[in-house]
C-alpha cells in the first residue's frame, strides 16, 4: 500500500494526548492514521502534538481457490 503524496502516517506524541482531527473532529487514534497533509498538521508537528509513525502492515490478502460443486 502506497500512500498519496499528500497523506502522511501520524500519531500523538504521548500517550493520552488528545489531538482533534479537523476532519471530523474526533480524535487522532493512538496508533495512529494516515492524514490529509495540511498547514494544521504542520502546526500539530512543530508544537509536539503529533508524529510520524509507521503504518501497520496490511495482511496478504487469501489466495482465490476456484469454488467446487458439491453435490451430493
Amino acid at each position: 500500500m502506497t500512500a498519496q503524496k499528500n497523506k502522511r502516517y501520524l500519531k500523538p506524541a504521548r500517550t493520552g494526548l488528545v489531538v482533534r482531527q479537523p476532519s471530523n473532529g474526533q480524535p487522532l487514534p493512538a496508533e495512529g492514521a494516515f492524514v490529509d497533509w495540511s498547514a494544521y498538521w504542520m502546526r500539530r508537528m512543530a508544537d509536539g502534538s503529533v508524529v510520524k509513525a509507521t503504518p501497520p502492515k496490511q495482511p496478504k490478502a487469501p489466495a482465490k481457490t476456484p469454488a467446487t460443486d458439491q453435490e451430493g
